[in-house]
């Protein structure tokens, strides 16, 4: 894994990150990835991540959720029960396009062999989601197996988040880069007590002229290193935070990822699935309680106009740290051959270091 952004003196947005300004800065979010990297009997450079909202089970301890789609070619199973309940009752499963069927068949079987009401007074339907890796990865052989998210789902953890060619990002490109896993958080100041917003990205967009980092347009400088063909790609923004939201207010912050990944340079592109989900720990919301009844803590919505926003913070965090963690993923990405000698090659750091020098926007 490569340096990240910060390492490198490239400093985004305003707000401070969090301790390992990663997703898991957000309490009790953990990450797991699962890496499946071999040229025999077929190549494979594809995987599987694994995002927890919680260190309990959220099938029974569920918390509220929102998402939007920036351009919807690509598929995140489970968006209606997002939508309709506001609800996210599982992991995030993320993996390659041709395997979402067996991850959520598996991620399903997972959460049986831990539940008794899976299946019998209860259906748990996992949120699973993709992107395409077939540049790199012999896609059609279906490399990946049930095992592979078994040990994504066991081997989540806090703290530190491997970046890059790891995981779900293990195949994927960005703006004609090696892509991957990456991820960044934000504090915001609060009266009640600082907050904390953080995102994960599997990128797999973009188009190499749109490429901006930290308000640079290096894409068009940068045109060697291409990839035999340019195809749209997609891009999974996970986001969470410890600001007590509900449903439809995590939905607008969903959103607002996507303007971060529009700060890199997404179009929204017609053959892309950029696809956002948001979610808060502030509180769980359980399967049962007294009355039907439980009381919700959020935000003010529809606050004066003239008078100070909790929202635009949280906002301007999210966005900061999408666009933070798809530089993560470019920095820390390697080169990488896969099926049929198709190459993504690295992003040439030590020459987007001097543009951004130049620029005044390094240090």
């Amino acid at each position: 894994m490569g340096p990240r952004a910060r390492d490198l003196g490239v400093v985004i947005g305003r707000l401070g990150p969090g301790p390992h300004n990663a997703i898991t800065d957000v309490g009790g979010v953990r990450v797991g990835h699962a890496t499946v990297v071999r040229d025999e009997p077929s190549v494979a450079r594809t995987g599987v991540t694994v995002i927890w909202p919680h260190q309990g089970d959220p099938w029974r301890e569920r918390v509220y959720a929102g998402t939007s789609i920036l351009n919807g070619y690509g598929e995140l199973i489970g968006i209606d029960q997002i939508s309709e309940w506001g609800l996210l009752h599982s992991p995030v499963v993320i993996t390659s396009s041709l395997a979402i069927g067996m991850a959520y068949d598996t991620t399903a079987k997972w959460i049986a062999e831990r539940e008794p009401a899976q299946g019998r007074s209860d259906v748990i339907m996992p949120v699973v989601t993709e992107c395409d890796d077939s540049f790199l990865n012999d896609a059609r052989t279906f490399p990946l197996a049930p095992p592979d998210v078994v040990a994504a789902l066991d081997g989540a953890s806090r703290g530190t988040v491997a970046e890059g060619c790891v995981g779900a990002g293990t195949g994927m490109q960005c703006f004609d880069f090696k892509g991957g896993i990456g991820t960044a958080s934000r504090v915001v100041a609060d009266p009640a007590g600082d907050l904390t917003v953080g995102v994960l990205v599997c990128t797999n967009f973009g188009a190499r002229p749109d490429l901006t980092i930290a308000g640079v347009p290096v894409g068009l400088a940068l045109t060697d290193l291409m990839p035999g063909g340019h195809a749209a790609g997609s891009c999974i923004v996970v986001v969470a935070t410890d600001a007590p939201m509900l449903p439809h207010q995590l939905r607008r912050l969903a959103l607002r990822s996507g303007l971060g990944l529009a700060r890199c340079g997404s179009i929204g592109a017609n053959g892309s699935g950029e696809l956002m989900l948001a979610f808060s720990t502030a509180q769980t919301v359980p399967r049962a309680a007294p009355g039907s009844r439980i009381r919700a803590e959020a935000l003010l919505d529809g606050a004066f106009w003239h008078e100070p926003s909790a929202f635009d913070p949280i906002f301007t965090a999210a966005i900061e740290a999408t666009e933070e963690a798809v530089v993560n993923a470019l920095f820390a990405a390697e080169t990488t051959t896969g099926r049929d000698g198709n190459v993504l090659h690295a992003l040439p750091r030590d020459r987007v270091l001097e543009m951004l020098d130049r620029a005044g926007r390094s240090g």
